[in-house]
C-alpha cells in the first residue's frame, strides 16, 4: 500500500473559510475531477457525518460510502471511504494559517485490502498500482479549482 500522498496550495482566504467550504461536502463536485455528486445520508449536530460519493472517470461510474472522522474547524476535515464494506482510503484536508490567507493540504492515505483493490479495478478502470498517480493528479486539479473558487468569492 502507498503511504500518505499530499498536495498543497496557498489560498488567499482564512483557514476557517477554506475549512467551511470543504466541510460543505456538496461543493466537492465542483472541484473534483472524479466526484460529480455527494448525497449526505446522516448528520451529527447539523454537520454531515456520513455520505455517498458518486464518481466518474471516463466510461467508469462508481459510488463509495464515507464517514467523517475528523471535523476540527479551521484545522482539519477528513473522512474514511469504503466500497461494498471494504476499506478504501482516508481522504482529508488540513488548513494552516499562512501569510495572506492559508495553506490547504489535501491528503490520501491508502487503506485498500486485496478485495478493495480488485473492486477498484473493476469499477474505476485503474489497476491498484495506478491509483496513487491518478489520485495525485486529481488532488492537484481539486486544489486548483478550490483555490479559484475561494479567491473569486
Amino acid at each position: 500500500m502507498t503511504e500518505e500522498l499530499a498536495e498543497r496550495v496557498a489560498v488567499a482566504t482564512p483557514a476557517e473559510t477554506a475549512y467551511a467550504a470543504v466541510a460543505d461536502l456538496r461543493r466537492m463536485a465542483r472541484w473534483s475531477p472524479e466526484c460529480f455528486a455527494i448525497w449526505v445520508t446522516a448528520r451529527d449536530g447539523g454537520r454531515p457525518s456520513r455520505f455517498v460519493g458518486w464518481n466518474r472517470r471516463g466510461p467508469f461510474l462508481w459510488f463509495t460510502t464515507a464517514r467523517v472522522v475528523v471535523a476540527e474547524p479551521g484545522r482539519e476535515f477528513a473522512f474514511d471511504v469504503s466500497a461494498f464494506g471494504q476499506p478504501v482510503a482516508r481522504w482529508g484536508y488540513r488548513f494552516a494559517p499562512a501569510r495572506g490567507g492559508c495553506e490547504v493540504t489535501e491528503y490520501w492515505h491508502d487503506r485498500r485490502n486485496r478485495a478493495a483493490m480488485v473492486l477498484g479495478r473493476i469499477f474505476t478502470g485503474k489497476v491498484a498500482s495506478a491509483r496513487p498517480a491518478a489520485n495525485r493528479d486529481g488532488m492537484r486539479q481539486t486544489l486548483a479549482r478550490l483555490k479559484d473558487d475561494l479567491e473569486r468569492h
